[in-house]
């Protein structure tokens, strides 16, 4: 998976719209191949953008846990930690 497209299912807040275009933007760049479709392919790479998001949204909308939602900052800070030990500082 594209190590860009992140988890948005059950956080507190929950994601935004803004956050999952994101990631129907990095999905559909993945698949494609393109960072930035020609504008022959525009029409084309931005309705695949606006399907995957629209999915994405009834697709969290739908899905159910009894989980306790995750703290975005924790997160964020784990992943840091994370990068870190990985990379360095």
């Amino acid at each position: 998976m594209c190590r860009n497209i992140k988890t948005l299912f059950n956080f507190e807040p929950p994601a935004t719209d803004a956050e999952i275009d994101a990631a129907a933007v990095q999905f559909v760049r993945k698949l494609s191949g393109f960072n930035k479709p020609s504008r022959a392919n525009e029409q084309a790479f931005n309705d695949a953008v606006e399907e995957v998001s629209r999915t994405a949204k009834t697709l969290l909308a739908a899905l159910v846990t009894n989980a306790t939602p995750r703290n975005r900052e924790a997160e964020a800070a784990r992943a840091k930690a994370r990068a870190a030990l990985r990379f360095g500082r």
